[in-house]
């Protein structure tokens, strides 16, 4: 693919998934507050709140440091978008495939993490500080489950796929994971799954792990100080993200399409499977952002540090652990 056609295609693509992802925000705030036992906002109300602060004025605090408060909120937008460059959606490959495989997406994750704590700490606000400081120990504590996670699946397509490219999403679309173990290992990859809902839900920042904005606590922390178009660059930055979380998981996990099955081709076939792939996300969502913002209520930062470093390192370990076993039980 040359680079005049990635660029051609990644413009719709990004507008596409950021529509997506504000239409999946909207509807998570509604079906949350129905399993409340409240109305809540309408589906669209996300994009109704990106015009009213598209239309408002940016405020930057006195004692910030203005180019880079003000920074932050494009690189946040602009990384979220290009992660959507080398992740799998609609049942389709990646535009940049070739170029960055799981071990990129792990990194670049980080990225709009990073604006929201350099945009806390230089917005002089002590809110927003303490935040930062929250957001920061939150990244440290769910990298290693996730790492550890990345790491079996690698092992495990160098093993059972010898020759293919153990860290490539294109490798698990070909062959699902699910293929590559018999029941223990298929236990291993359930708890993987669980870790890797659990680590989504703390990159989104969703309840319970919202520690680092907490508005009832430090006033919205990270995000204190922002308004105007500056919160919605960011708000929109959160949006994509949520698509491309969801997009890991369903790579890597849920691959499989719908058209094989029904005995589609061509267009029709790739309409299912976009389709498919819209109801697999709306699941993951679910999974990692509104049932546990309803069932659990928010965590204190040592008990997220726990949750992340105790609980899903040791489900982490246990998993790569039976699959590990599988498939040394499969090579005897």
């Amino acid at each position: 693919m040359t680079l005049t056609t990635v660029l051609l295609m990644s413009v719709p693509l990004a507008l596409l998934c950021l529509l997506l992802g504000l239409i999946y925000k909207g509807i998570d705030r509604r079906l949350g507050a129905r399993m409340q036992a409240r109305t809540g906002p309408p589906v669209m109300q996300p994009l109704r709140d990106i015009r009213k602060l598209m239309l408002k004025e940016n405020i930057v605090p006195k004692h910030a440091v203005p180019w880079l408060f003000s920074l932050m909120p494009v690189v946040a937008l602009g990384s979220t978008l290009a992660l959507l460059m080398y992740v799998p959606l609609f049942g389709q490959a990646p535009l940049l495939g070739s170029y960055g495989d799981m071990v990129s997406v792990l990194y670049m994750l980080l990225i709009p993490s990073l604006t929201l704590v350099i945009g806390g700490f230089v917005s002089s606000s002590p809110y927003a500080v303490v935040g930062a400081q929250r957001e920061m120990v939150t990244m440290i504590s769910y990298e290693f489950p996730l790492a550890i996670t990345i790491v079996a699946f690698a092992w495990l397509a160098s093993v059972a796929a010898p020759g293919s490219a153990a860290f490539a999403f294109s490798t698990f679309s070909a062959v699902p994971v699910w293929s590559m173990t018999s029941i223990l290992g298929s236990c291993g990859l359930i708890i993987l799954f669980a870790v890797m809902i659990v680590v989504t839900s703390g990159e989104m920042g969703a309840v319970p792990f919202d520690a680092a904005e907490a508005e009832t606590e430090i006033a919205g922390g990270l995000l204190s100080e922002y308004s105007g178009r500056n919160l919605a660059l960011f708000y929109m930055a959160s949006a994509v993200k949520m698509v491309v979380l969801g997009s890991v998981i369903i790579a890597l996990f849920l691959p499989f399409g719908i058209s094989g099955y029904a005995g589609l081709e061509g267009m029709a076939a790739q309409a299912a499977d976009a389709g498919f792939f819209l109801l697999k996300l709306f699941a993951v969502i679910f999974a990692a952002s509104t049932f546990p913002r309803v069932a659990v209520p928010r965590l204190r930062i040592t008990q997220i540090v726990k949750m992340y470093w105790v609980y899903a390192t040791a489900a982490a370990i246990i998993g790569l652990t039976l699959i590990g076993i599988d498939v040394l039980v499969e090579a005897i």
